[in-house]
């Protein structure tokens, strides 16, 4: 990082959820695989989810069950998947070290802060509400019927909308390349982190402004100025 990115303009910043605010491989993983032995198909390490992860339900299945699987079975593995995520999604989950402090204090510098994930919205709705409750976030978006999925920026751009604020002003933060895409596609900044479930290499070959380590270090690069 260098001295001249810190002390941006940022009035509002957009998180991505999995892997990004919440670590929640452990839930996903094994509900996939639970998928996967219903259909008799082989399960995957928490490793191989790692890289499934980040383009929605549907492609999540489509990486996971077996090459040459029909639409129709794979539309039936993420009715499936549904259905059982519906009762674990809370499996082994938790924020990451440092996120609960993070945002305290981005709240403290009245920075809007915004939710936009490629889980599905009902999902993506109950994680924040469980582990961030307070109304936190102004705005909390997953995958939704007729709505592009990131790195499509409509969404994005609807959340900046809403909270009436410059997309210039903006800070996409998230840990996959499809994070820093829908951030550059918006015309917003743009941070990677490094604790998710996509490698550094990832984040590095798609450019963001920002590489941070530790939720607090967010901190040092962003200073609301209402």
């Amino acid at each position: 990082m260098t001295k001249e990115k810190k002390n941006m303009e940022v009035l509002s910043i957009i998180f991505d959820l999995d892997g990004t605010l919440l670590d929640t491989i452990d839930g996903l993983s094994d509900t996939v695989n639970e998928v996967m032995q219903d259909f008799n198909f082989p399960e995957h390490s928490r490793a191989a989810y790692k890289n499934f992860i980040g383009n929605g339900l549907n492609k999540l299945i489509e990486r996971a069950v077996p090459q040459g699987t029909s639409t129709e079975t794979i539309e039936q593995c993420c009715n499936a998947f549904k259905r059982l995520y519906a009762k674990s999604w809370k499996s082994n989950c938790c924020p990451y070290a440092g996120i609960n402090d993070m945002l305290a204090e981005l709240q403290k510098r009245r920075v809007n802060l915004a939710v936009l994930s490629n889980k599905p919205h009902e999902f993506t709705k109950l994680f924040v509400e469980e582990y961030f409750p307070g109304n936190i976030f102004q705005a909390v978006f997953g995958q939704r019927e007729g709505f592009g999925k990131k790195p499509d920026p409509a969404v994005a751009i609807e959340i900046a909308n809403m909270l009436q604020v410059n997309t210039h002003k903006i800070l996409f933060v998230g840990d996959s390349g499809v994070d820093i895409q829908t951030g550059k596609n918006a015309q917003m900044k743009t941070a990677g982190v490094s604790w998710g479930f996509r490698p550094v290499e990832e984040l590095l070959e798609n450019a963001p402004d920002l590489i941070i380590n530790h939720p607090l270090e967010l901190l040092d690069y962003v200073t609301a100025t209402r």
